[in-house]
């Protein structure tokens, strides 16, 4: 069993620029998703962008220039984590793991629409430094001046899990006393929630050109996770950040501890580029990997926050690996998905469905799955609609699965 603290938490979200604002947000049932100010293919569509975000509220003008979006909303929920842990840095004994699936992909797109439209002396002269993908955990380094292991992650949407999961393993093998983890996606908005000029991201369009996003004339119905309608996705972003500390040593300084980081399961389905192992059972193993991890059979699991991206085929397999995991219970699985009031956050999905579940461990509430209203007769678990449930839980497990077969599933505790 992994014996890993969560001591902070900050979040970047559709829902919200805070823990406590997103979790109040989504528990009453709030959906962040909304038109997006251009069309796909001719019709209606929708984004879960983030909202009210200004950088210059989390940095200075220096980095703000230097960095692209997705490494702003990193820094701004790093910051947030940090804040919550009343302790100072062993620099060489601290540390970063951060996840993107696209890092400074927006910031690639923007360049080239501005030498196609204005010609090269548009180009912003710091593009060279906010299109890699390791400058989020880069910046975080920088802004703590931490001199400890400083990671990336890219295993799509699995980057949260694995971020966090492998930053428990570096904690755990004593590589670090603490480390700063989790993940972040900012490829379609501006900085604020809106249209940015006259520039589109070409990453807006790949969802529909790929026949991924369900066509829709109204937000509730654009993403409906594990409900017999279920017909695509809608894009998110955010971020999700935490900051983890070796147990022992959170406890021994007396640390107010949100939660525990318990077991982590990874592995690849090595199936389709796009789509899962039908079968789900090599979902069904990362998670069976992730509870032998932290030591527990299925039926300590309390509930589950699924991945459940509102996808034909991606609801179906993993309706299919929960089913083998935990369908033959005497009481079902308490089962929910975020992406319902978000739209599909990325990378930082897997991190936001932890801050939620923690969060609600505390008020003895287990959130709902928003927008579906006709849950798959499939499943041998109890998905959770309509309103959130009161209900004590203390073990959750979290499942987070990417294009490429990246299976990640994590067990968090309260205590």
């Amino acid at each position: 069993m992994l014996d890993v603290a969560i001591t902070g938490m900050g979040i970047v979200s559709a829902l919200g620029l805070s823990t406590e604002e997103f979790h109040r947000r989504l528990m009453a049932g709030e959906v962040a998703i909304r038109p997006a100010p251009w069309t796909a293919a001719g019709r209606r569509s929708w984004w879960g962008a983030v909202t009210g975000f200004v950088p210059r509220d989390w940095m200075d003008k220096k980095v703000e220039e230097g960095t692209d979006l997705f490494a702003q909303y990193a820094l701004a929920a790093a910051q947030q984590a940090v804040q919550q842990v009343d302790v100072t840095f062993d620099p060489e004994r601290a540390g970063v793991v951060h996840g993107t699936s696209i890092g400074g992909a927006r910031a690639v797109m923007k360049a080239q629409h501005l030498l196609d439209t204005q010609g090269p002396q548009a180009i912003p002269r710091k593009t060279q430094i906010q299109i890699w993908p390791n400058m989020a955990a880069a910046q975080i380094a920088m802004r703590y001046r931490l001199h400890g292991p400083s990671l990336t992650v890219t295993t799509a949407c699995a980057s949260s899990l694995d971020a966090i999961g492998t930053a428990a393993r570096l904690i755990s093998a004593g590589a670090a006393d603490v480390i700063i983890a989790g993940a972040t996606e900012g490829g379609i908005s501006g900085a604020d929630g809106s249209a940015d000029g006259d520039f589109v991201p070409a990453m807006f369009h790949t969802s529909t050109l790929y026949g991924m996003d369900a066509p829709s004339d109204d937000p509730r119905r654009a993403m409906l996770p594990f409900d017999v309608k279920r017909n695509g996705i809608v894009v998110g972003e955010g971020s999700a950040m935490f900051v983890l500390e070796q147990g022992a040593r959170a406890r021994g300084r007396g640390a107010p501890i949100i939660g525990y980081v318990r077991g982590y399961g990874s592995l690849a389905d090595s199936f389709h580029p796009s789509s899962p192992d039908p079968s789900g059972k090599w979902e069904a193993h990362a998670m069976t990997l992730a509870l032998q991890d932290a030591g527990i059979t299925p039926d300590r699991v309390d509930a589950l926050i699924a991945h459940a991206t509102g996808t034909p085929k991606g609801d179906t397999a993993e309706i299919c690996a929960i089913n083998q995991v935990h369908g033959q219970r005497a009481r079902p699985l308490p089962v929910a998905s975020i992406k319902g009031h978000i739209g599909h956050s990325g990378a930082a999905s897997g991190g936001m469905a932890i801050i939620t579940g923690l969060l609600g461990m505390r008020e003895e509430r287990f959130g709902h799955t928003a927008n579906t209203d006709e849950p798959d007769p499939e499943a041998m678990f109890d998905i959770v609609i309509g309103e959130p449930r009161s209900m004590p839980y203390r073990t959750l497990q979290v499942n987070s699965f990417g294009f490429g077969g990246q299976n990640a599933s994590l067990v968090v505790t309260r205590d």
